[in-house]
């Protein structure tokens, strides 16, 4: 039985240290904060109560997964998940609006003919079709396989069968590219860039392999938990105590303590020490002492210059939310702008009285956004929330700076999930027996499934014969 020590409880971190308890290991997380979940933050005020980190679920499988892996209890016995129906509402400059159901082609086809007009639904379809080559082409290296240190280091092909422009094509396209060559719709190039970019990739340089997560959001959907995506923390924390993995917070991680070539602990910024037998860096930020930084990390380290955050209005609304309202609205503009409206009575004092909206966009690391970045955001939620100046009762400005404080990233950078066609993220596993790495800068990158894959590959890289195959 070995003595495992994990750095940090995000939601990698927890999906790792209940795997390997599992398999019979005493486990110990050290977090350098309060609190377990990393960017599944909360915030609460007069009675309301916000997500600070995701909004939804992507596919669940994978914390199922996990569930299935670790216990008799299943993710549906704990939490409450409810698939959001419709998926996602668009509002565009002119004024026109788009809602498109959840998981049906027909539905997708008609609502965006009737919308945009004819044929731009085919052309959509098509798109999203040879999204899906991609996706099959590239679930298994990048989903659910493990990154080893000795592994590829150079980014995997793209496999996007995007049409052809003549007898020569010296370049994979971009997403931008596919977008114009292949929709002939400003609306639907929109609905197309904007899906990368609020994920954090800019669609002029994203690879055309980006366009899987359309297809993933229109095959499987999107699910949220009832009492907010915190719950889900709260359920995997829980299987992880149940499990008997230990917790101990207020406890920073300096580096990993390495003697002949093995992890064997991890010093503490006080100076203190812990005797581990292996460890797991959720954190992305840890170098073994007295050795140099992986080289097959991206360059730039765990927060590449290009790397990107989210600044977030918390709204409190004086009056109910109105039946039929949508659960998710992207408002389009020079950026687009994600507002949320969850159907859930337990957000708000009330229900029959208020209402909790998150209004959020995609910004570069470490900027400090102004009052104008405020009022900019007030007037595109404006554009999905009707009569939101005579409703709002307050509003909460989340900036990059509040991510960094809770989660200790870098300018509060929010990590995109690998893809290919872009750097790979850093080996799970590194060159010295021993270390392993989970979380958003680990394989398979940023995004709660892409954490509960890393916490699945770690395990599977240290238990033998573990199944570690967490997205089917």
């Amino acid at each position: 039985m070995a003595e495992i020590v994990v750095i940090g409880a995000g939601m990698g971190s927890l999906a790792a240290a209940a795997r390997l308890a599992v398999a019979g290991h005493r486990v110990a997380v050290y977090e350098r904060g309060e609190t377990y979940g990393g960017a599944l933050g909360r915030f609460e005020k007069d009675g309301f109560v916000f997500d600070t980190g995701p909004g939804l679920l992507p596919l669940p499988a994978v914390w199922r997964d996990l569930f299935v892996k670790t216990g008799k209890a299943a993710l549906e016995d704990r939490v409450e998940l409810r698939q959001v129906d419709p998926d996602v509402r668009h509002v565009f400059e002119d004024g026109r609006e788009l809602t498109l159901p959840a998981a049906s082609r027909a539905g997708v086809i008609r609502a965006l003919d009737e919308a945009l007009g004819a044929g731009t639904g085919e052309r959509w379809t098509a798109l999203v079709n040879r999204a899906r080559t991609a996706w099959d082409a590239t679930r298994r290296p990048l989903l659910e396989e493990p990154r080893t240190v000795d592994g590829p280091h150079q980014p995997l092909p793209d496999p996007y069968p995007a049409r052809r422009r003549g007898l020569l094509r010296r370049r994979t396209p971009t997403l931008a590219e596919i977008a114009r060559d292949e929709l002939r719709d400003p609306e639907l190039e929109r609905m197309l860039c904007s899906a990368a970019r609020l994920y954090g990739l800019d669609p002029r340089t994203a690879p055309a392999a980006a366009s899987v997560l359309v297809y993933l959001e229109q095959t499987f959907g999107s699910w949220y938990p009832l009492g907010g995506m915190r719950a889900l923390a709260d359920a995997v924390h829980q299987r992880c105590l149940e499990r008997r993995v230990e917790f101990h917070y207020g406890a920073e991680a300096a580096g990993v303590v390495v003697e002949e070539g093995r992890a064997v602990g991890v010093r503490f910024a006080d100076g203190t020490t812990v005797d581990a037998d292996a460890v797991v860096d959720g954190t992305g930020r840890l170098a073994p002492d007295d050795v140099p930084a992986d080289p097959t990390a991206p360059e730039g380290g765990h927060s590449p210059a290009d790397a990107t955050a989210r600044h977030t209005l918390l709204l409190a609304l004086r009056g109910p939310r109105p039946a039929g309202t949508v659960h998710r609205t992207v408002v389009h503009g020079d950026e687009p702008v994600s507002v949320l409206r969850p159907d859930d009575p337990s957000l708000v004092p009330a229900p029959a009285e208020y209402e909790a909206v998150t209004v959020s966009t995609v910004v570069p690391a470490g900027t400090v956004p102004g009052e104008d970045d405020v009022r900019r955001l007030l007037a595109a939620a404006g554009r999905a929330v009707p009569d939101l100046d005579d409703r709002l009762l307050w509003h909460v400005s989340r900036t990059p700076a509040d991510t960094e404080a809770e989660t200790g990233a870098p300018g509060g950078a929010v990590p995109p999930p690998a893809l290919a066609g872009r750097p790979l993220p850093a080996a799970n596993s590194g060159r010295f027996k021993g270390c392993y790495a989970v979380g958003g800068w680990a394989h398979p990158g940023g995004g709660l499934p892409h954490a509960g894959m890393s916490g699945a590959m770690a395990a599977g890289l240290f238990v033998e014969g573990a199944d570690w195959r967490g997205s089917r």
